[in-house]
């Protein structure tokens, strides 16, 4: 406790993570004392919930991507209000929100830089959707930005109802606690007030340097290992928290996931090949209920006493505590983490190369490159290892699943990246598990395009031992993007050859499964992933 993390952190000193970070650090270090502006906000939007109220609207859709989004995800579904999260460019996904109607809905556009291509597309269908429908657009939109960004001015200038700005200090990721995840939740009836008492109590308790401060002890154990475990396996216990390990894979991965090191979520169902593990390049991170609210075991009872696999105590971190604590909790955890790493967990420097990529094709003449081999409606391209193995060209899915699972060094990990409706097609995810026992080695599922503005950093400047294995599809609908001369379907195309490319620069293996049947293609992947595909190839 001598050099004191845990109350120079507290006090915001920029100068914990090394001369290298101190200018970003200075500016990013909002999240600690955010609680009295956040107060601020939630009189401003009980007010703003009940005119929308009063005037019929009760669909809350959130336009906004990584840091944008993640959290009021969670914070909604955690308290079971709903709240409607597009962060999809995927065609199919898009046209399903608008499908369900705009007439009892306000839309909230959530981007901090206030240039996110994904979340101005968003706002400029849901615009003309609304205008479509003879309502006053500008009366319909909600937005959340940093102050004097590019979306502050054109939303006053057009007249938005609400323009919320938060405080620039706050990076995306740490942004939960802020007006950010304050909004959008609020609006959608989540006692926000109860969250930031949880967040601001646990504070007092984070700010001690003391050996039991569990934002220095989970910190330690996330980063302070020997050798690294540099696999986070995070699965969730009945903590009741909804979909927490997806907000703590982004604040995590793209904190650290830097200069060639850095730790990876790997989030995974209870039971899952990688909480059976006890490899030691993972850590298991299970979130659980309060243990005084936890019955005690039934001694008797089987399924009770092998519900969680015994491993050494090493290998295994329990955390519980309610939402707002735990919001806090990791944050504090990951910038601690961050120190012992030697890295700065404010910047991310490896996202915009893919960003720059996507842009690039859509300005380009697009080029149809020839698949490797076509497997029913499946086409496959990839490294020879994969599209020309020992018996030559692969005659069903399972074998190029095989075989990309082959590709996954002793230390490594897969990452499968599905650019479709994450609504309409979660079964995909089953790809996960299917892929983890064929490797024995720990797997990660993103849905493009979110997981650029989350993983995506440590895909390129983490550890270099990924695999990636992409999913994509054609689609038989497509949206133009009012005011922009490409559609949905067209820019999530260029995000996902965009991203292959740049992964591809860093000499990571890159699998592309495209479907050229979005329901028979995807229908082949999961026979594939079972085990039983016919000798058609489905």
């Amino acid at each position: 406790m001598d050099d004191r993390v845990a109350s120079r952190l507290d006090g915001k000193d920029h100068t914990l993570w090394g001369p290298a970070a101190e200018e970003e650090a200075s500016q990013r270090l909002g999240w600690m004392d955010l609680f009295e502006d956040s107060r601020e906000l939630v009189p401003q939007i009980e007010g703003l919930r009940a005119e929308l109220a009063a005037e019929g609207i009760s669909r809350v859709v959130l336009a906004g991507m990584g840091g944008s989004s993640l959290a009021p995800e969670v914070i909604a579904a955690t308290v079971g209000c709903p709240l409607t999260v597009l962060d999809s460019t995927d065609p199919e996904m898009v046209g399903n929100v608008l499908a369900a109607g705009v007439a009892d809905t306000v839309l909230v556009v959530s981007s901090k830089s206030g240039s996110t291509v994904e979340t101005d597309s968003q706002r400029r269908v849901f615009e003309q959707a609304f205008n479509d429908a003879g309502l006053d657009a500008a009366s319909r939109i909600v937005v959340v930005t940093d102050p004097g960004s590019p979306l502050e001015q054109s939303a006053r200038e057009a007249g938005y109802r609400r323009v919320f700005t938060a405080d620039p200090t706050v990076g995306g990721r740490y942004s939960a606690l802020t007006a950010f995840g304050l909004v959008p939740t609020g609006l959608a009836g989540v006692d926000i007030a109860a969250l930031l008492d949880d967040a601001e109590e646990t504070r007092e308790v984070l700010a001690t340097d003391d050996p039991g401060n569990p934002g220095l002890q989970l910190g330690a154990a996330m980063a302070g290992t020997d050798p690294l475990r540099n696999k986070l396996v995070f699965s969730d216990e009945d903590s009741g928290l909804v979909g927490f390990g997806g907000w703590a894979e982004q604040l995590i991965a793209e904190s650290t996931g830097k200069d060639g090191t850095g730790v990876l979520p790997v989030v995974v169902d209870a039971g899952d090949p990688e909480t059976l593990s006890a490899a030691d390049d993972l850590l298991q991170i299970r979130l659980v209920a309060d243990p005084e609210d936890r019955e005690a075991p039934d001694a008797n009872d089987a399924s009770d006493a092998d519900s969680v696999p015994p491993l050494r105590s090493e290998h295994a971190v329990e955390v519980f505590g309610s939402l707002g604590a735990q919001l806090l909790l990791w944050e504090f955890a990951t910038a601690v983490a961050g120190r012992i790493l030697g890295i700065n967990p404010f910047d991310q420097p490896d996202v915009e190369a893919a960003k720059t990529a996507a842009r690039g094709l859509l300005d380009a003449t697009p080029k149809s490159k020839r698949p490797d081999t076509v497997i029913g409606t499946v086409e496959v391209t990839g490294p020879d290892d994969v599209v020309n193995g020992p018996a030559g060209s692969p005659d069903d899915l399972g074998q190029v699943l095989a075989a990309v699972a082959q590709l996954v060094p002793a230390h490594g990990y897969l990452a499968v990246q599905a650019y479709l409706d994450r609504v309409g097609y979660p079964e995909l995810e089953v790809l996960r598990a299917a892929l983890a026992t064929l490797s024995g080695r720990p797997v990660t599922f993103g849905w493009g395009p979110r997981f650029l503005h989350s993983t995506g950093q440590y895909h390129k400047g983490g550890t270099p031992e990924g695999v990636f294995l992409q999913v994509t599809a054609d689609s038989d609908l497509d949206l133009d993007i009012p005011g922009r001369p490409f559609t949905f379907g067209q820019l999530l195309a260029a995000q996902a050859a965009g991203d292959a490319s740049v992964l591809r620069e860093h000499g990571r293996p890159v699998v592309r499964l495209h479907l050229t049947e979005r329901t028979d293609g995807i229908g082949q992947l999961l026979r594939a992933a079972h085990g039983t595909q016919g000798s058609d190839g489905a």
